[in-house]
């Protein structure tokens, strides 16, 4: 496999892993590039690289831009913007927690506050409803503070402590 064969194999993967960090294909593939490229890359080079339109390719590193995964500058001279990605994976997995925590984790916290000061019958059901409810609470709590720590933290203090949990 030589080296285009083996950026575009890495950059489809990374594509559908995307998906599982909430992004879509195409915005996780043009993360992949940039993150590849040694150098920063215009909309143009984006869109002829991955064969996708400029709306698609703009949509999504503004995207990329606002989840702070992809940086824009501008060269002395030169009209067109370039965009390069963050290339610390530390830096990149704390940003898509904090991102993913923003999305999902305050949301779902909300809701649970409310519901919590609900007035909730003293039923078989009502019981049930504020014990899973409770339940949940604690383990998102738990998550969310994992997470709050990790983002605070540098990936040596992250990568011991996550290796005395495993042991």
């Amino acid at each position: 496999m030589n080296l285009e064969e083996a950026k575009y194999k890495f950059i489809q993967e990374w594509g559908v892993l995307g998906s599982t960090w909430g992004i879509n294909r195409a915005m996780a593939q043009i993360h992949a590039f940039l993150m590849l490229s040694p150098e920063s890359k215009t909309t143009d080079e984006v869109m002829e690289a991955l064969k996708i339109s400029r709306g698609n390719a703009n949509m999504n590193m503004r995207a990329l831009i606002d989840w702070g995964l992809v940086y824009k500058e501008y060269k002395p001279g030169e009209r067109k913007e370039y965009f390069y990605a963050e290339k610390d994976l530390w830096n990149v997995m704390k940003q898509i927690a904090k991102e993913r925590r923003k999305r999902e984790i305050v949301p779902i916290r909300e809701v649970l506050k409310e519901v919590s000061i609900a007035e909730i019958e003293n039923t078989a059901e009502g019981k049930e409803f504020k014990k899973v409810t409770k339940d949940i609470d604690a383990i998102i709590s738990k998550f969310d503070g994992l997470i709050e720590m990790a983002s605070k933290s540098d990936k040596n203090w992250f990568l011991k402590a996550l290796t005395k949990l495993i042991k």
